[in-house]
């Protein structure tokens, strides 16, 4: 090769390695899924005239709460000792600027980019695709000859720019960090919407043994003894409905507060962070324990029709069985349960209830202060 070659003319098949690192849990499914299927004919149709390699890795570069800057430093590092190109982290991580959330983050001196998972809402692989190669585009494609190069000489042209502009990331002081954000309002109910759906809350209750132990206990107690069916038929609407709620708040404050779930707040930078994972926390457990409730609430209503005899409790109450009666005595057996599935839940581990809240958690500090 003469000193005046072009070395990106000069290699046949010229390849950018293009790096996914994703989050244990739905962002990493994600990661590979893309990787397996959508990303590579659509790097090849966007950005042409090079072979794309995509490698995927399960890591959280960062201990949550985390900024940005933090997650680009990290992914940084992992880039160098992997030899990629490029990185995109895709983190289960709420970003901010001002009160906007963050879809995605783009840093073109550092050759990496981020995108929220949960920023993009539930079940947005599409859009996930999409914004990952919005964010190749804005940071590869320089000019527009990209995608009106035509024939032979064209594709030597979309080649050298693609790969040229890649190698020249990280370069360029002068190229800057973007943001691509949501409204306010939407965005971070979107935000919030797809944080509590990658916690799976609906999953919560089968994964609290002790907590379902002691409610199945109450409600079987309650479901046999003639003092509840008496409480049942005196209690009316808004006795009961102010049990239900009682028993449901003492079970979800039994859970956050005695796992600790709870977060501190710490340094300003991440405090509206900090503040999102409070809020999904609340709301997960509350979805879990409604759900829970629910389940509770069927089951004692068939086990009323089952076991509670028309005959035996015009004896015990004093008038026949209504309709009305059993879905009332379901309602307060119910509660009764669940107030037993909070003392349970108080003698879970912390580390079980953490678990059960959420489907994907930090990695513990000294591994990930070990990979750093």
């Amino acid at each position: 090769m003469t000193p005046d070659a072009d070395p990106v003319e000069a290699d046949p098949d010229p390849h950018i390695v293009l790096g996914i690192i994703g989050d244990p849990g739905a962002a990493f499914s994600l990661a590979r899924e893309l990787a397996d299927t959508d990303l590579h004919c659509e790097l090849d149709q966007r950005l042409p005239g090079a072979r794309w390699c995509v490698e995927v890795m399960e890591h959280r570069l960062v201990q949550p709460p985390a900024t940005d800057a933090q997650i680009v430093k990290a992914a940084r590092k992992t880039l160098l000792e992997k030899g990629w190109d490029v990185v995109i982290c895709l983190t289960d991580l709420p970003l901010h600027v001002d009160q906007r959330p963050v879809v995605a983050h783009a840093n073109p001196v550092r050759n990496v980019a981020i995108v929220s998972v949960p920023a993009l809402g539930m079940g947005g692989r599409h859009r996930i695709r999409e914004t990952i190669v919005r964010l190749l585009v804005r940071l590869i494609a320089g000019s527009a000859e990209l995608h009106h190069s035509k024939g032979d000489g064209g594709r030597r042209s979309s080649r050298r720019l693609t790969v040229q502009r890649v190698r020249e990331l990280g370069s360029d002081p002068a190229d800057e960090a973007f943001l691509f954000t949501a409204r306010v309002l939407t965005g971070n109910l979107t935000l919030i919407s797809g944080m509590v759906a990658a916690n799976q809350p609906w999953r919560l209750s089968l994964r609290l043994s002790r907590a379902l132990t002691g409610a199945v206990a109450a409600g079987v107690f309650g479901l046999v003894t003639a003092d509840i069916w008496r409480l049942a038929d005196a209690f009316g609407l808004l006795r009961l409905a102010g049990t239900a709620l009682a028993s449901v708040c003492a079970t979800v404050v039994t859970l956050i507060v005695g796992a600790e779930l709870w977060e501190p707040m710490v340094a300003r930078a991440v405090r509206k962070q900090v503040i999102l994972f409070n809020i999904v926390t609340v709301i997960t457990v509350l979805i879990g324990v409604t759900v829970l409730y629910v389940a509770l609430y069927v089951l004692a209503l068939g086990a009323s029709f089952w076991f509670v005899m028309p005959q035996i409790w015009r004896d015990q109450v004093g008038h026949p069985a209504t309709l009305r009666d059993y879905f009332e005595l379901a309602w307060l057996i119910s509660s009764l349960a669940m107030i037993g599935g909070a003392l349970g839940a108080a003698l879970e581990s912390d580390d079980a209830v953490r678990e059960a809240a959420y489907v994907q958690h930090p990695d513990d500090e000294d591994e990930i202060e070990k990979a750093a």
